[in-house]
């Protein structure tokens, strides 16, 4: 009788089922939310936002909105996180984990191009780290990354023959000083910190290497495939890191890049159309010629298209839509995210101005229109620029171009609320 009464008491307070729900529903978001909650990731807002992101070595931010449902599974996990690594690292000034409520934060969300919940971010020495973090949404994987961040980026070398064991495939910068004491040394550590993803860095000190040190610290750039004989020498001031951070950017992040299944997402987000070389691995002279075209004659068109080369033994399902496969190799095509054109005739790579012009006819919509209508007619104008209009003639039967397939290496919708002013959902 007695719990009968507490039951009534209970539905008078509460009304209706509606109210009942709207009331559990309260309390269980309170607690996901409650700011009390959080004692380990550190809030952030315009107020101090960059003086924790100055002030650490590295700061991990969680971007989010509070409506996103993912934003909502991530919190618990988040804030086990920064305990964990507050734990690991407890040091004042070396990590931190972070959140930034995107509604209520709109010009940090703006500054840093934030569109969809969660996004994740790194800040390294107080500079956005390049690469969002793409990995596994757990506890365990963020600790380990942290753990990843905060090892020492600079491999040290004991010995001259160590340089034998520099992984020629990758981009590697060399520097010798006669100690690591100095603000020379302080300033390529913080440079091998920022760039730790695009370049290996390698420090030779001591008796070893004194003969290299003989007229002063000095720092040189590797390419890739070659062992030394193209080593390109820095010429700026070493204690400068605005400049050698520049100096090393231009050197590390190259004009013409890779594309991987683990970089597709991040590349696709940058929303420019792909230029893509599809090669065999071992067919390193087509690469060659690829970048000398592209530095050549379309440097300029950096910021409009992404020059890309493809593993073609790997990414064959682009080379089927194009009905081509691996027996093909090389060839060149462009993905706009809605079509793929493939290059004519990769024979005439080098031939000038004939990459250039299929580039200049993506952005004019000549491969679009021709593929519909056949060849544009030749007229003294058409010889020195791409066609402009649809001119009259033989139709060919209405189809369309092969579909985009870098486009699928978008952002899943499944780990994201993808939003426009707020809380519009795509």
């Amino acid at each position: 009788m007695e719990r009968l009464s507490r039951m009534e008491v209970w539905q008078r307070f509460l009304g209706d089922k509606w109210l009942r729900f709207s009331f559990l529903l309260f309390l269980m978001v309170s607690m996901l939310w409650c700011p009390s909650s959080s004692q380990f990731a550190n809030q952030l807002n315009s107020a101090n936002f960059d003086q924790v992101v100055q002030s650490n070595e590295v700061v991990f931010v969680n971007f989010y909105a509070n409506w996103c449902r993912f934003s909502q599974m991530l919190k618990p996990i988040w804030e086990e996180a920064a305990k964990a690594t507050k734990s690991e690292f407890p040091e004042e000034g070396r990590v931190a984990l972070a959140g930034v409520d995107c509604e209520s934060e709109s010009e940090i969300a703006k500054k840093y191009h934030i569109s969809k919940y969660p996004t994740l971010k790194l800040f390294r020495n107080g500079r956005l780290a390049k690469r969002e973090y793409r990995s596994q949404r757990s506890k365990d994987a963020f600790v380990s990354f942290i753990q990843e961040q905060m090892k020492d980026p600079i491999v040290m070398l004991q010995d001259k023959m160590a340089l034998n064991n520099i992984d020629e495939k990758k981009r590697n910068v060399i520097a010798y000083f006669a100690n690591t004491e100095g603000p020379d040394y302080k300033v390529f550590m913080r440079v091998a910190s920022s760039l730790r993803d695009d370049c290996n860095f390698y420090v030779g000190t001591g008796d070893a290497f004194r003969p290299e040190t003989v007229p002063g610290n000095n720092i040189m750039f590797r390419p890739p495939r070659t062992r030394g004989d193209q080593d390109m020498l820095y010429m700026g001031t070493l204690n400068n890191f605005e400049l050698l951070l520049a100096w090393a950017n231009d050197k590390c992040i190259p004009l013409v890049r890779e594309i991987t299944f683990e970089n597709g997402e991040e590349l696709t987000e940058e929303g420019l159309p792909f230029l893509i070389l599809f090669h065999k691995t071992e067919d390193t002279d087509v690469v060659q010629k690829y970048n000398q075209v592209i530095s050549r004659e379309l440097i300029q068109e950096k910021g409009n298209i992404n020059f890309l080369t493809a593993d073609g033994t790997k990414f064959t399902h682009p080379l089927h839509h194009l009905g081509k496969s691996a027996a093909d190799l090389p060839l060149v095509a462009i993905d706009s995210f809605r079509h793929m054109y493939l290059f004519p005739d990769i024979n005439e790579l080098t031939v000038p101005m004939k990459l250039k012009t299929f580039v200049q006819d993506l952005h004019s919509g000549k491969l679009h229109r021709e593929f519909h209508h056949g060849p544009d007619p030749v007229t003294p104008e058409s010889q020195t620029q791409p066609s402009q209009k649809p001119q009259p003639g033989i139709e060919k039967k209405p189809t369309d171009p092969p579909e985009s397939t870098f486009v699928k290496l978008k952002p899943s919708e499944h780990r994201y609320s993808f939003g426009r002013d707020g809380r519009d959902e795509l």
